[in-house]
């Protein structure tokens, strides 16, 4: 089929939920994916309605294969993990900025309408200043960071060079259904809500009074789609994507543990190297120049997530 929409990524935690949002919303969509994190479970159902392609973004010709005829390519593949990033640079490196070039170029030479890219507040690095702004000099603390910052330089460049239409949107602490908890590197909300499932401690790195915006995928999907139909002024430019909250692990997991009702403390170890003490988004750029905003605020998210994952599969 003549896909209208190119998931890179599809079968991971963002990209399949983006994959069955664009589905219910009738799209055509082609997903290209080489399984390396993401799952195949994430796209169980869907084998007959989407085009999956299984291929390396660092392939040219997966990539040539990927973008012809799409009308927008939403950039979700990546090795995703900073501690994944410290313990092994070059593969970091070599995934994500490497494989991001070559589906520029490729969406460059198919014509594609828009490119959107998946970034991260971690470019912004420990930055004291909060909220986090757009226009603060990112300070990368991990070699994800810094692809993901090598990345949006990238897309600004082929707007600037080639005419190629990109956004790049930096999310803050993603979290929703689909999100692997047995992962090495799994995120935060996913492993507290497997922990406390099954009755067990979940373990917080450092005193947990370090604070992360919160940010419900739903919001995020929503804000890839308006990028697709932005303005030409919003082109080469970077947006924050969060809630514009900020909340302490600690308070995280008491918020679960109310959800869930369950009575367990949480375990303490050390700090890991490379984690950020603090971080809050500004969205009012995105608000401005995209018309987003994020309508599932923290609690409701939570409890979205926490119904999804203790649901029968």
């Amino acid at each position: 089929m003549n896909a209208e929409y190119l998931v890179t990524g599809g079968a991971g935690f963002i990209g399949s939920n983006t994959v069955r949002y664009l589905l219910g919303r009738g799209a055509r969509v082609r997903v290209l994916d080489d399984f390396s994190t993401g799952r195949r479970e994430n796209l169980a159902g869907l084998e007959k309605d989407i085009e999956l392609l299984e291929g390396d973004i660092r392939d040219p010709a997966a990539a040539r294969s990927a973008t012809a005829g799409v009308r927008y390519v939403l950039h979700m593949a990546a090795i995703p993990s900073v501690p994944r990033s410290i313990e092994d640079p070059m593969t970091t490196s070599d995934v994500n900025i490497k494989g991001t070039l070559n589906m520029l170029i490729a969406a460059r030479d198919a014509d594609v309408e828009r490119f959107v890219q998946s970034s991260s507040s971690s470019v912004y690095g420990d930055t004291a200043v909060l909220p986090k702004r757009e226009d603060m000099i990112p300070a990368p603390m991990s070699p994800y960071a810094l692809s993901k910052l090598v990345n949006e330089h990238q897309c600004r460049l082929f707007y600037e060079l080639y005419g190629l239409k990109t956004c790049a949107l930096r999310y803050f602490n993603v979290y929703g259904p689909r999100q692997n908890p047995k992962s090495q590197y799994a995120a935060v909300v996913p492993i507290f809500i497997d922990a406390f499932g099954k009755g067990r401690a979940p373990v917080i790195y450092g005193d947990g009074l370090q604070t992360r915006d919160f940010t419900y995928v739903e919001n995020v999907i929503e804000a890839n789609l308006a990028c697709c139909a932005a303005p030409e002024s919003t082109l080469g430019q970077v947006f924050n994507i969060g809630c514009g909250r900020r909340m302490t692990v600690n308070e995280l997991a008491e918020l679960l543990v109310r959800i869930m009702g369950k009575s367990i403390a949480p375990q303490y170890a050390p700090a890991r190297q490379g984690d950020v003490r603090d971080s809050q988004a500004d969205v009012s750029k995105a608000a401005r120049a995209l018309g987003w905003t994020p309508r599932v605020g923290v609690e409701d998210g939570l409890r979205r997530t926490v119904e999804w994952f203790l649901s029968p599969s």
